[in-house]
């Protein structure tokens, strides 16, 4: 017999399902709560890694809890394809009014933010009749097929599934702590942005570019955050050449970096921007909102899903919406980015394994390189370091390319108490490496 609850459910999981679905820690949990969530045997987390950036609002969020109730007891399904609801309607008109962009906009809704992804390029290849797609190098957009193509790292996430969509193409990003073109920032005049012109010449015709995705702080690639002149630059070279820009904000959106949609960071306007993650605070909904114009393009049917947009996801994103912007949690967002970025300057000065510090508001990360000249990752540092932090009651997860990035994505409502001894367990842990 197993000695814990979560031991048991672990061997249960090892016996029925499948090995795919990765699980970044063994915790089981039983209930959830503000930024706390405790497992099936009564022990409590302080959660840093949000569900992976969905939970910004929280876990279980009251307004969000009543919002789901209501709808339920009122209906579950319609489809909205067969009778529409107010809830899908009204928030549209909500993100269309607060996404970026002196135009009008119009939205859809989807599942996941990989679907948002796959509506979003079907919009711009309908609306433009051009094939290609140009993506970056250490993006993440999702795990379908053309988002798995459009995602940069293999192993886990394009490995042994190829063949891949084609007509996608990829170019360097602004990773100025590991510039691809061994430049150094701000004298290279952002030359990631200038080599584009050459690559349309030497890998893609940019008539036959339909879009460019981008995240604006890529988030499984690392929170690789370019500097300001980055978009409005790739903005307008998209624009000369009447490329649409699709701006994925899966990750970065809902608050996460203190402002609505980090893409507000650069003052760029973007084609179409699409959203998920913690839009809805936990309930699967994503959104494709673009240029009126693009989003009319495809015909009546050709976009759209049994569930996309399900009610009780509709209502849960707008008392998301409520939240954010009526009870001032943004505002809380952005003084948590104070908190962090001043605890994380002071890690930095004391521990050598940091390399860099970077991100906006919240949605800060920490490199950590076992040499800050070589700047060699230091990836089994990391992986220890998560593991260090779980054993001491804090869920903090690791990306980027080399698995060597921690990161950031606690909720918004997390107390100072809770915060402090979050940061204090992770403290602890680079003192650990040390040892």
């Amino acid at each position: 017999m197993t000695a814990t609850q979560t031991e048991y459910f672990n061997e249960l999981r090892k016996a029925h399902v499948a090995q795919g679905p990765a699980n970044l820690t063994t915790a089981v949990i039983a209930k959830a709560s503000g930024a706390t969530m405790t497992d099936v045997d009564g022990k409590t987390f302080i959660d840093f890694a949000g569900g992976i950036g969905v939970n910004n609002v929280g876990h279980a969020h009251p307004k969000v809890v009543k919002a789901i109730k209501d709808q339920a007891d009122r209906f579950i399904h319609t489809c909205f394809h067969v009778g529409m609801y107010d809830s899908y309607i009204e928030l549209a008109k909500k993100l269309n009014d607060l996404v970026p962009g002196d135009f009008a906009k119009k939205t859809m809704f989807a599942n996941s933010g990989a679907e948002a992804v796959e509506n979003a390029v079907k919009v711009a290849r309908y609306a433009t009749k051009r094939p290609a797609v140009i993506a970056f190098e250490n993006g993440f957009h999702g795990r379908t097929l053309m988002t798995m193509s459009l995602t940069s790292k293999i192993k886990p996430y394009k490995y042994g599934f190829g063949p891949f969509a084609p007509e996608v193409y990829r170019l360097p990003y602004a990773y100025c702590y590991r510039c691809p073109m061994g430049c150094t920032y701000p004298s290279c005049n952002i030359a990631c942005i200038e080599m584009i012109e050459s690559f349309f010449i030497t890998h893609v015709d940019p008539e036959s570019c339909a879009a460019i995705i981008a995240e604006p702080i890529q988030g499984e690639g690392g929170f690789v955050t370019p500097p300001p002149e980055y978009f409005p630059k790739l903005a307008a070279i998209a624009k000369k050449y009447g490329i649409l820009l699709i701006m994925d904000e899966v990750q970065s959106g809902a608050g996460r970096t203190g402002k609505f949609l980090a893409t507000e960071h650069w003052g760029i306007e973007p084609d179409i921007v699409t959203q998920a993650k913690s839009l809805a605070g936990g309930m699967p909904l994503s959104a494709v909102t673009g240029r009126s114009e693009l989003m009319d393009a495809p015909h009546p049917g050709g976009l759209g899903g049994t569930y996309s947009g399900n009610p009780l996801s509709c209502q849960a994103a707008l008392a998301v919406l409520e939240i954010l912007f009526e009870d001032n949690l943004l505002e809380r967002s952005r003084q948590l980015g104070d908190i962090l970025q001043k605890r994380f300057a002071e890690l930095a000065d004391r521990h050598e394994i940091i390399g860099e510090v970077r991100g906006k508001g919240p949605m800060l990360a920490l490199e950590l390189v076992n040499d800050r000249d070589t700047k060699e990752p230091a990836t089994d540092a990391a992986k220890k370091l998560t593991q260090i932090c779980y054993d001491k009651g804090l869920v903090i997860l690791s990306c980027g390319n080399f698995g060597n990035v921690i990161r950031t994505l606690m909720p918004f409502v997390i107390t100072d108490e809770e915060l402090d001894k979050g940061l204090s367990i992770l403290e602890d842990g680079f003192k650990a490496l040390e040892q």
